[in-house]
Parts: C-alpha cells; sequence; structure tokens
C-alpha cells in the first residue's frame, strides 16, 4: 500500500519520499509546483498528483490517485508556513492564512484520506513547531497556529483509533528552502544554532527519519503522540 506525501517538493518531504522509496515502500508525492514535483516523481519513478492543499476538490482527486484500491498505509502533512513578524505588524489576514494552511488544510487532507487510511490501517503525520511549546519573539503568528496542529494531532487520533494512528513532529528551525531567510545568514544560522543543547540546525532527514518511523509498523503502538526533533531545544537549557 501507498503513502501519500504532501509537500513532496519540499526540504523535509522530499527527504521523506527519499527515505521510504529507498526502503521499498510505495509512495505517491503531492505538491503544488508542478516542475519540481515532476522532477523528483521523475528522479524516484513515483506517481504524483500536482495538488494544492488549499482546494478540497484538488485533496479529495489526489487522495483517489494514491488510493485506486481504496487504501493507504499512510499520509504525511508535510506542508506548512514560517510566518515572523514583530505583533505590531501582524494583520488577521496573516494569521488566517497560516491557519488555513498549516491547520484547516491538514484537517481537511485527512478527513478525505480516513476510510482509504481506514482501510488500510494506516497511519497519519503531521508537522508542529519547537515554537508551539517554547516562546519567541515575533512567533505570534506561527506559534498559535502550530499550537492548532498538536491539538489536532491528540483530536484525530482519538477519533480515528484504534485503525489510524495519528502522530506530530515538531521540528526546531531545519535548512529547508522556507527557512532559508534565517539559514542563509552564516552569523544568524551559527548564533542559532548555539541555542539547542545539540549545537547545530536542523537537517531535513533528521525529521524525515522519525517521519519514516511513525509511518512503519514499528511504530504500532504509538498514536497521539507530539515529538521534537529539535536539538534538545523545547525542554533542555543550553550551556551557553
Amino acid at each position: 500500500m501507498t503513502v501519500l506525501v504532501f509537500g513532496a517538493t519540499g526540504g523535509i518531504g522530499g527527504a521523506l519520499a527519499r527515505r521510504l522509496v529507498g526502503s521499498g515502500r510505495p509512495v505517491h508525492l503531492a505538491a503544488r509546483d508542478a516542475t519540481a514535483l515532476g522532477a523528483l516523481a521523475a528522479e524516484l519513478g513515483v506517481p504524483f498528483s500536482v495538488s494544492d492543499v488549499l482546494d478540497d476538490t484538488a485533496l479529495a482527486r489526489t487522495v483517489a490517485a494514491a488510493a485506486p484500491d481504496g487504501r493507504l498505509s499512510g499520509l504525511a502533512f508535510c506542508v506548512g508556513s514560517i510566518v515572523l513578524k514583530p505583533l505590531g505588524r501582524v494583520t488577521s489576514a496573516d494569521h488566517l492564512d497560516a491557519y488555513r494552511l498549516n491547520v484547516l488544510a491538514a484537517a481537511r487532507a485527512v478527513a478525505l484520506a480516513a476510510e482509504a487510511l481506514k482501510a488500510g490501517q494506516g497511519a497519519v503525520v503531521l508537522f508542529s513547531s519547537v515554537a508551539a511549546r517554547a516562546g519567541f519573539p515575533n512567533h505570534s503568528v506561527i506559534g498559535p497556529v502550530k499550537a492548532a496542529v498538536e491539538g489536532l494531532t491528540v483530536a484525530l487520533a482519538a477519533e480515528l483509533a484504534p485503525a489510524v494512528r495519528v502522530n506530530c513532529i515538531a521540528p526546531s528551525l531545519t535548512r529547508t528552502a522556507m527557512a532559508a531567510p534565517l539559514t542563509g545568514n552564516a552569523a544568524m544560522a551559527k548564533a542559532i544554532a548555539a541555542q539547542h543543547p545539540i549545537p547545530r540546525l536542523g537537517e531535513p532527514e533528521d525529521a524525515a527519519a522519525l517521519a519514516a518511523f511513525l509511518l512503519g509498523a514499528e511504530s504500532g503502538w504509538i498514536t497521539g503522540q507530539v515529538i521534537g526533533v529539535d536539538g534538545g531545544r523545547a525542554s533542555i537549557r543550553s550551556k551557553g
């Protein structure tokens, strides 16, 4: 059975797709960027759907394409945003847009795939952030939104048990294209890395490794969990 990976052209989504294919698991890739998605799918030799997660019709079409027999073994929603602004510059649209993309789209993707996931005794992986629980300046948009993803995780885990497991990964700053405004500045990246007890930034493979585990049979008794891949930043004070 297939794992459906939304946001496959992102750093973590792409790393997860490569890891799953490398372990012999069938995948179906989905993203908005047709060119990048087609290139990745050709590289891995897997099917794909160009899909906007804010469009229910596109979501339903993607689920149907990924599960022609009505079954899915997993769904990874590797879609998100990083909205960093001082509170005085934040608009209502910033809040609403971030909620639609990070929370509502994830909920709709799982809802539309729920029957296929139940039929396949599948697993879901969502993505939060270290900022959902640790307070940082300029995070008044993305912090609450990612906290909502964590609330969604436990709600879905309760509703879909025992057929479907639902877990969430909460990374700290990871070297992806989306985070490039922060990681692209060497001095800034070094300073942020030093704030972690394990003093480096995350790599896409760090989160992808946990996601692959949570989507597999080895994690069959794990559900409703939010697990940090954050170098200890959420729970440990660095020595510096």
